[in-house]
């Protein structure tokens, strides 16, 4: 069974999404090439590059597209995996630290590909700022910067010193950082609701406010059993990230959900361009990440804060109120019109958990944060797979993976207490 849906959205997305699709009339007792459970990025990027080559698919989602993840996260644009270079070359040596980031260009080549080829519209302004919360970060930033350049030929990426920063953005509790021209941010809403229209112009079928209660993946015919019926496929594609449950234990051990939360202001006017002067994206460097930027119709949208239960606050916009008053004081007491959370997935390591669990049965997630760009890619990948081209998901299947301690059912208090260690580590 899959995780319960979140409280709805009482997001700014939601208030200014352009359009929904109509989902597919449920056929009952159907028969699929292929199935995929979880109607966000991943999943429909899948359907709609396997339904562009003529295959029969379906997207099961337990609320309607983009009621998770997908569509309540920040909309951050970000160049790479959700470890630096520097990481992926310590853990894995220099050639694949480079087959990764030649797969993240590739992945953002692709968000590119999705806009213009089925003119997706989601407000996409280009331009990335990874602002230090530490003056001891700056020196380490500058060095990231050259090792891109001279060792990725990555020219994108400029260090910004604290005089710099503080004549981009009004902020408080910053220094240096760095300014990533081909990272940017969307409207992610807008953004999953076009993937699903161009899956839909393609002949995928999506399914919406269906529960996926069971998997038999053992034979040939896998059967998916849910809430209207029960849909037999050749293959099934679990894409299911924070709203797994205990659906699939293999995966539960290995990804787990948190909760993010995100407000908006009531419309700032032209005050908003004075506390982030290019309309670029904003995150730091705490290891829990605040994140923020100006909307299409001049609010600032902030991020921050997390929890790991089930459960959200009972008032987001109090939740979130401290963190946007730190960073930005002058914005005290500021009306905040809209005010709501997300459940993402983390895994140990922050690389995504992508497996064939059984033959024909795949798994993607455990983004970690970072699924804007990757997680359409990946599901690309996958689609490719299928098709019969498996060379990129085979290589993303090494990617190490270890359980959480105590696994499925023990790891969230370990989780809480290493997120506690490191919310300390950011205030010291």
């Amino acid at each position: 069974m899959m995780n319960p849906l979140p409280p709805a959205a009482n997001s700014y997305y939601r208030a200014t999404e352009r359009g929904r699709p109509a989902s597919t009339p449920w056929l009952s007792e159907s028969r699929v090439d292929v199935a995929i459970v979880g109607g966000g990025f991943v999943g429909l990027s899948c359907a709609l590059h396997l339904a562009r080559a003529g295959v029969r698919v379906c997207v099961l989602e337990q609320g309607d597209i983009g009621f998770g993840a997908s569509g309540r996260n920040g909309g951050q644009v970000h160049v790479g995996m959700r470890r630096d270079q520097w990481w992926l070359e310590s853990q894995f040596g220099v050639a694949r630290a480079h087959e990764l980031w030649d797969y993240a260009l590739e992945a953002r080549r692709h968000l590119d590909e999705l806009l213009a080829r089925y003119q997706i519209e989601c407000d996409f302004k280009p331009g990335l700022i990874h602002v230090n919360h530490k003056a001891k970060y700056d020196v380490d930033t500058q060095h990231y910067v050259d090792h891109l350049s001279t060792q990725y030929g990555y020219d994108a990426l400029q260090y910004w010193s604290k005089d710099q920063m503080q004549t981009e953005l009004s902020a408080q509790g910053y220094y240096g950082g760095c300014f990533d021209a081909r990272g940017g941010h969307l409207h992610p809403l807008n953004f999953t609701l076009g993937i699903a229209r161009a899956a839909l112009s393609e002949g995928a079928r999506l399914y919406t406010d269906v529960c996926v209660r069971s998997l038999d993946t053992q034979s040939a015919i896998k059967r998916v059993v849910t809430s209207r019926g029960v849909i037999e496929a050749s293959h099934v594609v679990l894409a299911a990230n924070g709203y797994l449950g205990a659906l699939e234990p293999k995966v539960a051990r290995r990804v787990m959900p948190i909760n993010n939360f995100i407000a908006t202001t009531v419309p700032l006017g032209e005050r908003a361009s004075t506390l982030i002067k290019r309309d670029a994206a904003v995150s730091d460097s705490r290891f829990v990440v605040n994140y923020f930027r100006r909307t299409a119709d001049g609010r600032m949208l902030f991020g921050g804060g997390e929890n790991y239960s089930y459960r959200f606050p009972s008032d987001i916009g109090a939740f979130v109120r401290p963190f946007l008053e730190k960073v930005f004081p002058q914005l005290k007491g500021v009306a905040l019109d809209y005010a709501w959370g997300g459940t993402l997935a983390i895994t140990p390591n922050r690389m995504p958990y992508i497996r064939e669990l059984n033959p024909g049965y795949m798994n993607a997630s455990g983004f970690s944060g970072l699924g804007v760009v990757l997680a359409p890619m990946v599901g690309k990948s996958l689609a490719q797979a299928l098709l019969g081209d498996r060379d990129v998901f085979e290589r993303l299947a090494q990617l190490p993976s270890t359980a959480f301690p105590g696994g499925q059912w023990f790891r969230s208090p370990a989780l809480v207490a290493a997120m506690l260690f490191y919310a300390l580590r950011d205030r010291l």
